[in-house]
């Protein structure tokens, strides 16, 4: 007797809505479905998953543009270079870059909140091009695109172990992708607790570099962050070691109106900055700094040597990523993108260099 009751009452229920249906006017009915759709609730937004693009490249077979001949720049040679491509309309402006152990697989940013992965091809020690591109929006906490923030130009790449971390110029902020190891482009990023000064940095030449301090030199376990034009009292640039040893607050000698746009640590324990500076008589320049670790400390202002130097009768255009590996022979290998701003006057180019004299 319960077991059918409770049959009828359920009957009963389903009876009385059909009845409610009925008795609607159809000129109520739209109404009644509307607010019955308004009710549910909706999916959560998700953000896109990787897509694979097509770079194309051209070769660039010398970098000396009056002497093709010249190999040896400062303490660096030419290897080899190419200028890239790509018919899909986000492909560009990339500002960061880093490389594995082996110099074949890359991670790339660009400075609008994208990703960039895949592999670089060679021909013998001859970079040619890239392969298996994907890109894919950086994503933020709540595992939407960061520009939905407004947090859009991404200008820093760091990676320490599986862990990733992308420096936001605008808002001078750092994203921490712990799980970057495991999930690829799709994890998210969580902002960490930078110092004042580092958020306090110009809009928009503030925080343009970042890079992590291996664990076996001087400073192992740092994350080092450098604005592009965030000055001191003196006029040099400030600079911050986060976690590590001894976190604190230093400054980088500038001179000759360069700007830093990226950093990269050599194996045998050396600070690589890459400067760039533009005016409208000179044009664009490029420089590389070595500034041992063993100088930074906190509170201290450091300087180091000029080992690189290029113009526009170079090979250059925008550089702004720059990272460092060894190959199998020793060989200590500098790889550089510059950043085109999506132009049509500038290039995409993926230039590398053997370090001559450690």
């Amino acid at each position: 007797m319960p077991h059918r009751s409770g049959r009828r009452l359920h009957y009963s229920v389903v009876g009385l809505v059909l009845l409610a249906i009925s008795v609607i006017p159809a000129a109520l009915m739209p109404v009644f479905l509307v607010q019955a759709q308004v009710s549910s609730p909706s999916p959560p937004p998700t953000a896109p998953g990787p897509v694979a693009i097509e770079v194309g490249a051209r070769p660039i077979a010398y970098f000396d543009q009056r002497d093709s001949s010249r190999v040896r720049f400062g303490s660096l040679e030419f290897v080899s270079g190419v200028a890239l491509t790509s018919s899909f309309r986000g492909f560009g402006g990339l500002s960061g870059l880093r490389l594995d152990a082996k110099g074949e697989r890359f991670t790339a940013l660009s400075d609008k909140g994208d990703w960039f992965t895949g592999r670089l091809v060679y021909r013998g020690k001859q970079l040619t091009g890239l392969a298996d591109v994907q890109t894919a929006p950086i994503l933020g906490p709540d595992g939407l695109p960061v520009g939905k923030r407004g947090w859009f130009d991404t200008e820093s790449l760091a990676v320490d172990g599986d862990t990733a971390y992308v420096g936001i110029e605008r808002v001078n902020q750092i994203l921490r992708f712990e799980t970057f190891g495991r999930d690829g482009v799709r994890a998210h990023g969580e902002p960490i607790t930078a110092p004042p000064a580092l958020r306090r940095l110009p809009f928009n030449k503030g925080l343009e570099s970042l890079v992590t301090v291996p664990r076996n030199l001087p400073l192992g376990g740092t994350l080092i962050a450098i604005s592009e034009r965030g000055l001191d009292p003196g006029g040099n640039t400030l600079a911050f070691l986060l976690g590590g040893p001894s976190p604190g607050q230093f400054t980088i000698r500038r001179t000759n109106d360069f700007d830093i746009s990226d950093a990269a640590i050599l194996p045998s324990g050396a600070l690589l900055i890459l400067e760039r500076k533009f005016s409208v008589v000179a044009g664009v320049g490029i420089r590389i700094r070595r500034i041992p670790l063993s100088s930074i400390v906190p509170d201290r202002l450091v300087d180091g040597a000029v080992i690189f130097e290029a113009d526009l009768a170079n090979e250059v255009d925008n550089m702004e990523g720059l990272d460092v590996h060894e190959t199998p022979e020793g060989d200590t290998i500098l790889t550089m993108v510059s950043d085109d701003n999506f132009s049509l006057i500038q290039r995409t180019l993926l230039l590398q260099f053997k370090l001559v004299e450690p």
